[in-house]
């Protein structure tokens, strides 16, 4: 993800937005690390309901999270709202990366790379991507490589 600078808003396809809930907040008044997760998992679930959703929601199921790294920018107070912005930063032959980030106005709190990794619902190991996913997924990954 080296050619990707993640705090950059104008690099993401695909934003959702959240409400900076009371319930957030950690002891010292600052978004806690969970809360910033659960704001990244939204971002991840628009994304994949935008480009990869079927009306028998097929497309949805079979995928496993299988590494999540997260870069804390700053702290983030309540209350507030903040845009996740999502795109998919590398596709390989099981798996693809996002890469996402929350904003406070022109702002990045946070940063994360995600790996996802297709699964085989029957066995429960990794499959090929299909050519419908990754299509899907090469609309919205402009910098992404096959490797």
């Amino acid at each position: 993800m080296a050619d990707l600078d993640l705090t950059d808003p104008r690099i993401f396809p695909v934003w959702s937005e959240t409400t900076v809930r009371y319930a957030d907040l950690d002891p010292n008044n600052h978004v806690n690390n969970g809360a910033i997760g659960a704001y990244f998992e939204d971002g991840r679930v628009r994304l994949r309901t935008q480009i990869l959703d079927q009306s028998d929601g097929s497309t949805l199921a079979g995928f496993a999270i299988v590494k999540t790294t997260i870069e804390y920018r700053r702290a983030l107070g309540f209350p507030a709202t903040v845009r996740i912005g999502s795109t998919v930063a590398r596709i390989g032959s099981s798996s693809y990366t996002l890469g996402q980030s929350v904003f406070l106005g022109e702002q990045c709190i946070a940063t994360a790379e995600i790996v996802t990794v297709r699964i085989n619902p029957d066995t429960g190991q990794p499959t090929a991507l299909e050519p419908h996913v990754r299509c899907a997924l090469e609309r919205v990954a402009p910098l992404a490589l096959d490797n």
